[in-house]
């Protein structure tokens, strides 16, 4: 299994004046960093840049980014807006391509922090499986797999539990697309986080590493001993990356509710985070 750490820590754009922060990534004894690609604003060529950054430092990459707005859900029932999404992923997909990514992760099904009233429809799920069906298969040209998120029921509501994340992968029914499985949003959701990973492990192909407070694994409640010996025992062997939200970014802050610190400094959550990961997996 490759460690990696997801750059939201910092920021929602990585720019040249942060490059020292792969150095830092890179030196704690990471595998790879966790690129986020948000916004739709920034021109490929932003990411190739990064990407140069990551194999200067001898790190290699996934990426993650979110539905930016309601013009652009795959759920919609406008058509007009399901284009958008295709085309708001394609651009994700070529920045994640850019940067040499190997995984685009991520709740790219919907807005955050938007809610019908009324669990996920039928029709709504067809509509987000045929936009993602699309998205997998151009995705495939440039070697990329897809990872979608299910999220806590306080952020969306379209895919809130791991076995619903694993039917819509099935419905979806593309070999790079899969599901990616976060201790964060289990802890809160499954009735049993940690038996999850057995019996979804056919189409988990990410996860993230994230304490029950967001803060520096190994620091909280999650039952990290009975976690990490799931996936071992699953078979699962890809990227184990580390999820942590500060107060820095304000917009992240609001999406994700984060209105305090979870830890006594950024050092603590990558240097800590990496050993304890590393200790547990060994």
């Amino acid at each position: 299994m490759k460690i990696g750490f997801n750059m939201l820590l910092w920021t929602t754009n990585l720019v040249e004046d942060q490059f020292d922060l792969l150095e830092k990534i890179k030196s704690a004894g990471y595998d790879g960093a966790e690129i986020p690609i948000f916004g739709g604003e920034e021109k490929v060529s932003h990411f190739e840049n990064i990407g140069k950054a990551l194999k200067d430092n001898g790190l290699e990459c996934t990426s993650v980014t979110v539905i930016p707005d309601e013009d652009r859900s795959p759920i919609s029932d406008n058509e007009n807006s399901r284009n958008n999404a295709f085309d708001y992923l394609k651009w994700a997909i070529d920045c994640s391509a850019a940067l040499g990514s190997e995984t685009l992760a991520g709740p790219y099904y919907q807005p955050l922090g938007f809610f019908s009233g009324d669990p996920p429809s039928q029709k709504e799920k067809e509509y987000a499986a045929k936009v993602h069906q699309d998205a997998a298969d151009y995705a495939k040209q440039s070697s990329l797999k897809l990872s979608i998120e299910p999220l806590n029921r306080f952020e969306c509501y379209f895919l809130n539990i791991a076995q619903d994340a694993s039917d819509y992968v099935d419905l979806v029914d593309r070999d790079n697309f899969g599901y990616l499985y976060d201790t964060f949003h289990a802890n809160i959701e499954e009735k049993d986080p940690v038996g999850i990973i057995g019996k979804t492990v056919k189409n988990i192909n990410h996860i993230h590493i994230s304490e029950n407070d967001r803060g520096t694994p190994g620091k909280g409640n999650i039952p990290w001993n009975e976690t990490f010996e799931a996936i071992k025992n699953s078979g699962y062997d890809s990227w184990l990356t580390i999820e942590a939200f500060g107060r820095a970014l304000p917009d992240l802050a609001a999406a994700t509710r984060v209105w305090r610190d979870f830890f006594p400094s950024k050092e603590e959550v990558y240097e800590e985070g990496y050993k304890f990961i590393k200790k547990n997996i060994n």
